[in-house]
């Protein structure tokens, strides 16, 4: 325990506070997420393993880097977003909740901070949109992060004949970007959209509820959240 009374983890005076670096490569960590999109694809999802897991934590510390949030908070939104979608190993449903769970034992392990962990499991535990909303600003992070990753990239179904809504939708995305300014305090997703493929009435009718959390997320960073599709304001 602290001088202020706060509980610390394990880590050893002197040491270097856990980075993305160090849970990227945990064995523990690896298996999970591997283990994890190897179900979602059986399951026929998109992508959530190492591709996703480091775009969203990448895209998450930006978020609050052109926000001027500390390197430290920074640090802590790129883990979060990491390990967001840990759970998948478990199950689909309620993976927000499992991997928050996962991901408490992990960093306790590797010696965090609890107070840390706490904010972690917080963005974990709430960055789906059926029951979660930003608790915080390392939470709101993660969910803009998570919710603008739609690229064609994500699809696993190699036949194109069967794909269906979500596969079709995120298939026509040709480009997705989160650019921040920090300065006018708007946050926008940009996407390119291949509208042979793809009709943008498709990508509000599954996404819409994303957009939804993505809108709350921004606001919770003092924040304005626009989405721009071929170059359309589309809010």
């Amino acid at each position: 325990m602290s001088d202020d009374g706060e509980l610390k983890g394990s880590l050893p005076a002197g040491e270097s506070p856990v980075t993305v670096r160090v849970v990227e490569r945990d064995p523990e960590v690896q298996a999970y997420l591997r283990r994890g999109n190897e179900q979602m694809g059986v399951l026929g999802y998109t992508e959530h393993g190492q591709r996703h897991a480091r775009l969203v934590g990448s895209i998450a510390q930006n978020v609050l880097l052109h926000l001027d949030y500390p390197q430290r908070r920074t640090e802590l939104a790129e883990i979060a977003g990491y390990l967001h979608d840990i759970g998948n190993v478990i199950y689909r449903d309620e993976h927000d909740w499992a991997g928050a769970l996962i991901a408490r034992d992990i960093l306790i392990r590797l010696g965090m901070d609890f107070d840390e962990i706490a904010l972690i499991m917080g963005a974990i535990g709430n960055h789906e949109e059926e029951r979660g909303e930003p608790v915080g600003d390392v939470s709101a992070a993660v969910i803009l992060a998570d919710k603008s990753d739609a690229h064609r990239s994500r699809v696993q179904n190699p036949d194109t004949l069967a794909f269906d809504i979500h596969d079709r939708v995120n298939f026509a995305v040709k480009r997705s970007f989160l650019r921040v300014n920090g300065e006018e305090k708007t946050i926008t997703l940009e996407l390119d959209i291949d509208t042979e493929v793809s009709q943008v009435g498709e990508y509000f009718e599954i996404f819409m509820s994303r957009m939804l959390m993505s809108r709350r997320a921004a606001l919770f960073l003092d924040c304005k959240f626009d989405l721009t599709i071929n170059g359309n304001s589309m809010f």
